[in-house]
Parts: C-alpha cells; sequence; structure tokens
C-alpha cells in the first residue's frame, strides 16, 4: 500500500455502548388488510456483540432483505424493538443512523461521474471534510483491488464486480461502526469476491467495526463470520458459532466432516438455493 494506514482512521470514536445491534422480536407483514397477507419477520431477536461480524443465512424470500431494510431504518416494523448502540432506532433514529452504512446487493451510483467522484459527492453528504475524501477514497480503492485506471473511469464503464467494490467503499468510506453488508459479493467472480472478503476481514479486524452480514453463501458466511443465523420462513430457527452448529447436528461425526450446507438442511429441512415464497410474494 503506497498510502497511509492513517488514511483509514475512523473519524469518530465508538461510542460508549456495549452491545452493537440488539433485535428484539422483530415483526412485519406486508399487504393490504383485504388482500392476502404476507408475514415477512415473525418474532425475530439476536444480539450481535462489538467488533464481530454477524452472518444471517436465508434463502430467497427468508426474510434477509426485509429484516436489513428494517435495521437500516428504511422499512418500519409492525412490532418489536431494534437498538443500535444503545439508540432505539424509532425515537432515536437520528443517532442512530450516524452510527450505521449498508452496502446492498443492486447498489446505485451517478453513472457519469468516476468511482472517486462518486466516493468526493458521497463524502460531502456524510460532512467529510474534503482533504480527509481527497486521501481516504483512493487508499480504500487501492485496498479493494481497483486500479487507478479504473477510479477514474466512469462507473457506467466498469464491470459490475468493479462497481460492487465501489459500493463496498462508498460504506465505509466514513469508518462506520455498524456496517450492513446486504449479500455484498453477489454476482462477483472469484477474484472480486476474494478481494471484497478480505477488505471486510481487515477493516473489522483493523478499526474494531461490527458487521452484520446477509448472504446465501455457505462458504463466504464461514470464512467471515464469528456467529451464524438461520432464517426460514420470517423467523431464526438456529444460532451459534460454526463449530456449535456442526456440533448440534454432528450426532458422533468428525465436525470436519460436516459443511455448512449439511448443517442447514438437517436444521431447517431445506436447501439454502430453494427460494421461499414470502418474500418473493411480495417483490422483495
Amino acid at each position: 500500500m503506497s498510502r497511509s494506514a492513517s488514511a483509514l482512521a475512523p473519524l469518530e470514536p465508538i461510542p460508549d455502548h456495549d452491545r452493537p445491534l440488539v433485535v428484539r422480536g422483530l415483526t412485519k407483514t406486508f399487504g393490504a388488510k383485504r388482500r392476502r397477507r404476507v408475514p415477512a419477520l415473525r418474532g425475530v431477536s439476536f444480539d450481535v456483540e462489538a467488533r464481530s461480524i454477524f452472518g444471517l443465512i436465508g434463502a430467497n424470500g427468508s426474510g434477509k432483505s426485509t429484516l436489513i431494510r428494517a435495521l437500516s431504518t428504511l422499512v418500519l416494523a409492525d412490532a418489536g424493538e431494534v437498538r443500535v448502540f444503545g439508540y432505539d432506532i424509532v425515537d432515536q433514529s437520528m443517532e442512530a443512523r450516524r452510527l450505521i452504512n449498508r452496502v446492498s446487493a443492486d447498489p446505485s451510483f451517478f453513472r457519469q461521474l468516476s468511482a472517486l467522484q462518486n466516493l468526493q459527492f458521497y463524502g460531502r453528504i456524510y460532512g467529510m471534510p474534503a482533504e480527509a475524501v481527497r486521501e481516504r477514497a483512493p487508499a480504500i480503492l487501492d485496498r479493494l483491488s481497483l486500479s487507478a485506471g479504473h477510479q477514474r473511469a466512469m462507473v457506467k464503464e466498469l464491470s459490475r464486480g468493479q462497481q460492487q467494490k465501489i459500493a463496498v467503499a462508498r460504506a465505509f468510506l466514513t469508518s462506520p461502526v455498524l456496517m450492513l453488508l446486504d449479500e455484498p459479493t453477489t454476482g462477483l467472480d472469484p477474484r472480486s469476491r476474494r478481494d471484497v472478503q478480505t477488505f471486510v476481514r481487515e477493516v473489522q479486524r483493523d478499526h474494531d467495526a461490527t458487521i452484520f452480514l446477509t448472504t446465501h453463501d455457505m462458504r463466504e458466511a464461514e470464512a467471515l463470520c464469528d456467529r451464524i443465523a438461520f432464517l426460514v420462513g420470517g423467523r431464526i430457527v438456529a444460532e451459534g458459532t460454526p463449530e456449535e452448529l456442526r456440533q448440534a447436528v454432528a450426532d458422533g461425526r468428525p465436525l470436519d466432516t460436516i459443511d455448512m450446507e449439511d448443517v442447514f438442511m438437517e436444521l431447517t429441512g431445506r436447501r439454502v438455493d430453494e427460494d421461499e415464497d414470502e418474500e418473493v410474494s411480495n417483490g422483495d
């Protein structure tokens, strides 16, 4: 790396709260009263420990997208509570939002601008000093293996994987203390996937970030996550470390012979690549 490590130092100290993310009884149903109502979340509860990576695995339609939108304050839950570093995301939404950033599987950009120009724009929106953005933006893109030429190219000329790297860079630009990653490597080629995963691990390790990750990629979850939860039909049906989840289905078998896909199937009764109906019915 040619740029200094200080270029990626957090802008603000981590708040003095013990638990970055606490979710209790989160419930969300879609649909008008006179039409079929579709339950997307059914009493979801979990805690995410500080400076950890928590993975949520579920098939398409399981409720993952609705959950992460609710955590991002983009969807208002029907019932339940979410606290971000002690702040209620409804009653204290401004305090909570400034501690969160999010990467979606389908990011949007100013496509006529370059990667650097996009980051400079969003940095100003976030209230960052121009000098800090000029230093941090290329440093982050360097760490994601986006070349200087690609950093200056218009976004519309870049590949899907390169655009996703820009989305990750944009989300980490302000050094948020809680990062919500919604299928961040979906559709990426193996090299781009490795680049993003390596960057996520490094940022979590070097800057004490707490990361909540949704995925249906078992290998990604195992590679990145300290704890994993399985979401089926809007409910969390199992949660633990990768080792604990293996032990739950081992029945005397050596743990190193059990992969996470087998664990998911035994604990949920389905494969993770089987679409569910709930969110798909709602176009989620």
